[in-house]
């Protein structure tokens, strides 16, 4: 282990520097150290996670802004002004993502939200909720593979080691999800959000995935699309707190995560890590390899920090609790899930039953008591994205 204040080779931090970088990054974010690591020091709310991830959404909005100079423009004119929505006559449209222009548009809309979200990894399909009345962008989604270790999950469910590995193929996370403004004033969050159950994406799972050989394990799986799983961004969820579709799907709160990731260890500071273990050659310095899977950032920073001489459980530990959700798209799915039967029983609807639902349980309700969505300006998001700032009313 390399603890002592020398670089390993010409041009990388040393072990000390790196230490001292470390307990600043984390003193600017208001972290606290203790003799256990670090912590936050006062109540996590909404906007104190909001702020927590502030710096790394400046980050990201920093690399993208030459995508967003580029395309923003013709982009933003997909979004809504408040005075182009009528409630009563929305009338969403699923469609998933096949083409440049629609990949372009999702991730323009996935910039706009104050936590930043996942790129996803190995299967993913993702999706754009347009309103019939203008063909504007009411939100969006995205399926990927779950992670493989996720304790509230995996006890709920009833899972051992290896009926997890055997049958988490026939599971899919949720790991971008949300409206975009004006809808997202008119709680059109948990419309998008309900969408993600809707027999038309089950349909979508089936005709992608069915019979395709994994990569990785090389075996022809049947997987059958029974479970969604997603988590919370700020703590406790007002999107999937009691989202409920009667016959369709139905958001169950199972448990919350561990509080641990890497976010907060993000951007110059992973990359001086990561270079670090170049550096000594340590293995997982070489890249995010396919089948590598979604935890190698957290690899590389335990890996760095074990080599620098500090604790890496105690570093990654931000204390951010996220609620983790799941949704049975199946009457059986935890039979399915156990390997107790084959034959699904389908429990979706389709898109339009589920919107029909949302409009008149949230929508309309919401936009008969506040109409502020109205002062919504489309204008304003190239402002937004290209500033770093948070967009009005947003």
């Amino acid at each position: 282990m390399t603890t002592d204040a020398s670089s390993p080779t010409d041009g990388i931090p040393s072990a000390e520097s790196l230490r001292e970088s470390i307990d600043r990054h984390l003193r600017g974010l208001g972290f606290s150290p203790n003799c256990k690591g670090y912590f936050i020091d006062e109540e996590l709310t909404k906007q104190k996670i909001r702020d927590l991830y502030a710096s790394h959404r400046l980050e990201i909005l920093r690399q993208n802004r030459p995508f967003v100079e580029a395309h923003g423009h013709e982009l933003s004119g997909c979004f809504a002004s408040g005075r182009h929505v009528d409630p009563a006559l929305i009338s969403p449209k699923l469609i998933e993502v096949k083409n440049d222009r629609q990949a372009r548009l999702f991730r323009f809309a996935c910039m706009l939200w104050s936590v930043p979200v996942s790129r996803g990894f190995g299967r993913r399909m993702r999706f754009l909720v347009l309103d019939k009345q203008n063909e504007c962008l009411m939100g969006v989604f995205a399926l990927g593979d779950p992670v493989f270790n996720l304790s509230a999950r995996d006890e709920w469910v009833g899972w051992n080691h290896e009926d997890r590995r055997e049958r988490l193929v026939h599971v899919m996370d949720g790991y971008v999800v949300g409206a975009v403004p004006p809808y997202s004033q008119l709680i059109g969050g948990k419309l998008i959000a309900a969408l993600m159950g809707s027999k038309e994406v089950r349909r979508a799972y089936r005709r992608k995935y069915l019979d395709r050989e994994a990569v990785i394990s090389g075996k022809r799986k049947r997987p059958s699309l029974v479970l969604l799983t997603t988590t919370s961004a700020l703590g406790r969820s007002s999107i999937y707190n009691r989202l409920f579709i009667p016959d369709g799907p139905r958001f169950l709160r199972i448990g919350t995560t561990k509080g641990f990731g890497h976010f907060h260890l993000s951007g110059e500071l992973f990359e001086s890590l990561r270079g670090y273990l170049e550096a000594v050659g340590h293995p997982y310095a070489s890249g995010n390899r396919f089948g590598m899977g979604p935890n190698w950032r957290l690899r590389v920073l335990r890996a760095a920090m074990r080599e620098i001489g500090i604790d890496g459980s105690s570093m990654l530990n931000h204390g951010i609790k996220r609620e983790v959700y799941a949704i049975p798209l199946a009457d059986n799915w935890r039979e399915v899930l156990l390997g107790q039967r084959r034959r699904v029983l389908p429990r979706t609807l389709p898109a339009r039953e589920i919107a029909n639902f949302c409009l008149n349980r949230w929508i309309l309700p919401r936009a008969s008591r506040d109409e502020r969505y109205k002062t919504f300006d489309r204008g304003k998001i190239m402002d937004c994205l290209l500033n770093g700032g948070p967009g009005p009313n947003w």
